[in-house]
């Protein structure tokens, strides 16, 4: 397959400089499901830059009739915060402009979609397509509404600018996959909607989190809250829907890094998902990968109890007990007296989930996250 590659203009800098998206999309045969990918929302988080990269790779040795319908690929979707730098360490989660996290700012549907209730009544007789063009058709208009502010003479903050043009690639896709990792050294996981679960295990992934508690602001949760509002209220009056619409959030591997059995992971499971969902056809057999489904807050976090120096601390993916020696402090007190090294002990069963990049800690910063599995 050729891929139509299209350069989209997303903010004009002081300099007249232009900073710009590059889509990646490849159209099938026959017409289906619309897939969005994307890759490097935070700026330290390059990964998926890699595991994009290989899928274009990829779907360019196949012919248009092994994809139906079409994949649309954003690598290096948040220029800005990928050119953030602060001395050696690539930064980029947060604006520079606002302080706001770039994945917190997401136009959210529901938020002011009062008349959910008279509208799922109205749809009640229709069938699901119907009902799904009718309410895209609702989003789409009010997200008309949110361009318009950018034409006026007041126009709008960086945030909106940018978010402006991210999401309206995507309004219209079935399956929205954003690639993240984690800002430090983690595990490859998931994050996973309620309602969702079953399709997770076409991604190869030991661990998801399943999304209980969400406000909508992150790219994932805009895309998908809508829906599954709507869902639900269709339930409570009676009509049980799935629009077969899902959104993931890939967390793969370590910040600063493109660690090449997390890259391997990402593409084999987006290929395999993609299969399942009979929009790649592959002459493989489809795979299913047990996952263990966990809650936020079986996710524990530890913080320094005092600044200092962390030692010996367990490395990833390491069980431990309860009462386990998880990592030492070496502490530097200025009090005339010598240097202390704090053991800190783990308070649950787990596993060790997600590492500090930096040893180096003050007082109250984040060391490292336990996986409960009690």
């Amino acid at each position: 397959m050729i891929a139509q590659i299209e350069t989209i203009d997303l903010l004009t800098m002081a300099s007249g400089d232009v900073v710009s998206l590059q889509v990646y999309k490849f159209v099938g045969k026959q017409p289906g499901k619309k897939v969005y990918i994307q890759a490097n929302l935070h700026g330290a988080e390059i990964v998926g830059n890699a595991v994009i990269h290989q899928l274009i790779a990829d779907l360019i040795t196949l012919d248009q009739e092994f994809l139906q319908g079409e994949i649309w690929l954003v690598p290096v979707c948040n220029p800005l915060g990928t050119n953030q730098r602060g001395h050696f360490f690539a930064t980029g989660r947060f604006n520079n402009y606002d302080g706001k996290n770039w994945n917190r700012i997401f136009w959210d549907y529901g938020k002011e979609n009062d008349d959910l209730v008279d509208f799922a009544r109205s749809q009640l007789d229709h069938p699901r397509e119907t009902i799904r063009t009718n309410y895209l058709a609702n989003i789409q208009a009010a997200w008309q509404q949110q361009l318009e502010r950018l034409t006026q003479p007041r126009s709008t903050t960086v945030s909106n600018q940018y978010r402006a043009k991210l999401q309206s690639l995507c309004l219209d896709a079935d399956y929205v996959i954003d690639i993240h990792s984690s800002s430090n050294q983690a595990l490859d996981f998931l994050f996973c909607f309620q309602s969702r679960e079953a399709a997770a295990s076409h991604f190869l992934i030991d661990y998801g989190i399943l999304m209980t508690n969400y406000d909508g602001n992150a790219f994932d949760e805009a895309f998908l809250k809508p829906w599954l509002a709507l869902e639900k209220c269709l339930q409570q009056l009676g009509r049980k829907i799935n629009f077969d619409l899902e959104a993931w959030t890939l967390e793969l591997g370590s910040g600063m890094a493109m660690n090449p059995q997390s890259v391997a992971k990402g593409v084999e499971g987006i290929k395999n998902y993609l299969h399942h969902k009979q929009v790649l056809k592959f002459p493989v057999k489809l795979q299913e990968h047990p996952i263990k489904f966990v809650k936020r807050q079986d996710v524990h976090s530890y913080y320094a109890q005092t600044g200092g120096m962390i030692q010996n601390r367990l490395p990833l993916k390491t069980l431990v007990n309860k009462g386990d020696r998880l990592y030492q402090i070496l502490s530097f007190n200025k009090q005339g007296q010598l240097p202390q090294v704090i053991d800190v002990f783990s308070e649950t069963t787990g596993i060790i989930f997600d590492i500090a990049t930096n040893p180096s800690v003050n007082q109250g910063e984040y060391v490292l996250d336990v996986l409960s599995i009690n």
